[in-house]
C-alpha cells in the first residue's frame, strides 16, 4: 500500500502561509511551451544531427520520431497536469503514484543535475551566437588537458578550453534569475514577448531559404545511409540524431512544473501542451528542410551556427548578424522560461522538508520561490563555467528522460490506484500512446549510456547520491512530527 504524505494546499509554505499566484494565463502557458522548445536547439542541433546521422533520411526520421515522442509525452502529461495541477510537475506525480522516495529522486535529479545543466547549456548556446557577432568572445584564454587515470576508456581525455563566453554566460543566468525573482507575472509577460521574437526569427530563416534563388550546383546530398552500412551502425546513428532532436524539442513538460500557477489548468494544460508541440514540430521540419535547401549536407554538419550560415549564404554577413541577434534573444526566451519553471521543483521539495532549507519559502513581496531561484542559478552558473554546449545537453537528455518515462508510468499507476480521481482531460490513445512513450524513453536512455558511458554513469551516481540526503531529511521530518 502506498502511503501519501499529508495533503497541503498546493504551493503553500508552512513557515509563512504564503502561496504561489495563479498568474499564468492561456497565452503565457502556450508561450512557456513554445518558448522553451524553440531556443538554442533548433539553431544549433541540426549540425550535430547531420554529423551523427550521416544521411538526410536519418536526420528527418529523427525529427519525425522526436516529434511523435514529444507529442505522446505531452498527451500523457496533459492528463497528469490537469489532474494534479501542483508545483513541481513530475515530483508531484511520482510522489503520488509510487511514493515519496520516487518523487524525491526526480526532484533531486532535476534540481542538482537536470535543470542546472539545461540552463547552462542554453547559456552556452547563447554565447555561441555572441561568438558569431563578436569572435573575440570565443577566443581561448587558457586550455587545460584533462585525463583521468584508469578511466580513459569511460571518460576520454579532452581539452577544457576557457573563454570569455563562460563568465558572460553566468551574467545572463543572473539576469534571467533576477527577472523571475521579481514576479511570475513579469516572467510570463517577458516570455510572451521573447517567444514572439523567436518565432519571427525562425520564420525569417525559413523564408529566406525557401524563397532564395537556387545556388550553384553541388554534389548530391547523402539521402540514404551508406551502402553496406550495418544495421547496428544505422541504429546507433539514428539514436544519436534522435537524442540531439529531443534536446531541440525539450521544454514541452515545463508547463507542468508551474502547475499551481496556471489559470484554469483543466483547460489550459491540454491546449498549451498539444498545440505547442504540434506547432513546434512543423516549424522544426520546415527549418531543417530550409537549411538543406541552401547548404550542402556536409556544410550543415560542419557548421557551428547553422542559421547564421544559411542567412549569410543567401543574403550576406550583415543580414546574418541581424538574424543572430534575434537568435540570441530567442535563447534568452528559453532561458527565461526554464528559470521560471525549474525553480518550482526545489521549492516544492524544500517546502515538504526533503531538500536543502535554503530553497524553501515564498518572497513576501514578489510571491516567487526566491531562494530556490537563487539556488538554481548558482548551480547553473557553476556548470556554465565548466562545460560545453554538447556535453551539457547530452547529460541533460540522459538524466531527464529516465524520469519522463517514470512519470508516464505513474499515469498508469494512478489509473489503477485512484480510478475516481477527477480527470478533466484523459490521454488520447490510452494505453498505447503512453506505452510507446515509455518504450521510447527507455531506448533513448540505454542508447545514451552505451554511447557515453562515462558521462552517463556520473549522472547516475549524482542521482543516487541523493538517497542518503533523503534518509536524513526523512528522519528529521519524523523527529519533528
Amino acid at each position: 500500500m502506498i502511503e501519501h504524505p499529508p495533503a497541503r494546499p498546493s504551493g503553500q509554505s508552512p513557515a509563512r502561509g504564503l502561496e504561489l499566484v495563479r498568474g499564468l494565463g492561456a497565452w503565457a502557458s502556450m508561450a512557456i511551451v513554445v518558448g522553451t522548445m524553440i531556443g538554442t536547439g533548433i539553431f544549433l542541433k541540426p549540425a550535430e544531427m547531420a554529423r551523427e546521422g550521416r544521411s538526410v533520411s536519418i536526420v528527418f526520421a529523427a525529427w519525425i520520431v522526436g516529434a511523435i515522442l514529444s507529442l505522446f509525452g505531452a498527451l500523457s502529461f496533459a492528463e497528469l497536469g490537469a489532474m494534479i495541477p501542483e508545483a513541481g510537475g513530475e515530483y508531484a506525480y511520482l510522489r503520488r503514484g509510487f511514493g515519496p522516495v520516487w518523487g524525491f529522486l526526480f526532484g533531486w535529479m532535476h534540481s542538482i543535475v537536470g535543470r542546472p545543466s539545461s540552463l547552462a547549456s542554453i547559456a552556452a548556446g547563447l554565447m555561441r551566437f555572441l561568438g558569431f557577432l563578436v569572435p573575440a568572445v570565443a577566443a581561448p584564454l587558457f586550455t587545460v588537458h584533462i585525463a583521468i587515470p584508469f578511466l580513459t576508456r569511460w571518460i576520454p581525455p579532452y581539452d577544457f578550453v576557457f573563454t570569455w563566453a563562460q563568465p558572460f554566460a553566468v551574467l545572463w543566468l543572473a539576469g534571467m534569475t533576477g527577472i523571475n525573482y521579481l514576479g511570475v507575472r513579469l516572467g510570463g509577460a517577458v516570455q510572451v514577448f521573447l517567444t514572439a521574437i523567436k518565432i519571427i526569427s525562425v520564420a525569417i530563416v525559413i523564408g529566406v531559404a525557401f524563397f532564395s534563388p537556387a545556388g550553384p550546383p553541388h554534389a548530391a546530398d547523402p539521402f540514404w545511409p551508406a551502402a553496406g552500412q550495418s544495421l547496428a551502425l544505422t541504429s546507433s546513428a539514428f539514436l544519436a540524431a534522435l537524442a540531439a532532436a529531443l534536446w531541440a524539442y525539450d521544454g514541452w513538460e515545463d508547463l507542468n512544473l508551474v502547475g499551481s500557477e496556471i489559470q484554469n489548468p483543466q483547460r489550459n494544460f491540454p491546449r498549451a501542451l498539444i498545440g505547442g508541440v504540434t506547432f513546434v514540430a512543423i516549424i522544426y521540419l520546415l527549418f531543417s528542410a530550409a537549411c538543406l535547401k541552401v547548404l550542402p549536407f556536409h556544410d550543415v554538419a560542419a557548421s557551428s551556427h547553422i542559421a547564421s550560415d544559411v542567412v549569410a549564404h543567401v543574403a550576406g554577413r550583415s543580414a546574418a548578424l541581424w538574424i543572430t541577434v534575434a537568435m540570441a534573444i530567442s535563447a534568452l526566451g528559453s532561458m527565461n522560461s526554464s528559470v521560471l519553471s525549474g525553480a518550482r521543483v526545489p521549492y516544492a521539495m524544500a517546502r515538504d522538508g526533503i531538500f536543502f532549507k535554503i530553497a524553501d519559502g515564498i518572497h513576501p513581496k514578489f510571491r516567487t520561490p526566491a531562494r530556490a531561484l537563487i539556488f538554481q542559478g548558482v548551480l547553473a552558473s557553476v556548470m556554465a563555467l565548466t562545460g560545453t554546449f554538447e556535453e551539457l545537453t547530452n547529460l541533460f537528455i540522459f538524466a531527464t528522460w529516465i524520469f519522463y518515462g517514470f512519470a508516464v508510468l505513474a499515469l498508469f499507476r494512478l489509473r489503477q490506484t485512484e480510478p475516481n480521481l477527477s480527470r478533466p482531460y484523459r490521454t488520447a490513445g490510452y494505453p498505447w500512446v503512453p506505452a510507446i512513450f515509455v518504450v521510447g524513453a527507455l531506448a533513448l536512455t540505454v542508447s545514451e549510456w552505451l554511447q557515453r558511458p562515462g558521462r552517463s554513469t556520473i549522472g547516475l551516481l549524482l542521482i543516487a547520491a541523493g538517497i542518503p540526503f533523503y534518509r536524513k531529511w526523512q528522519r528529521g521530518a519524523r523527529h519533528n512530527a
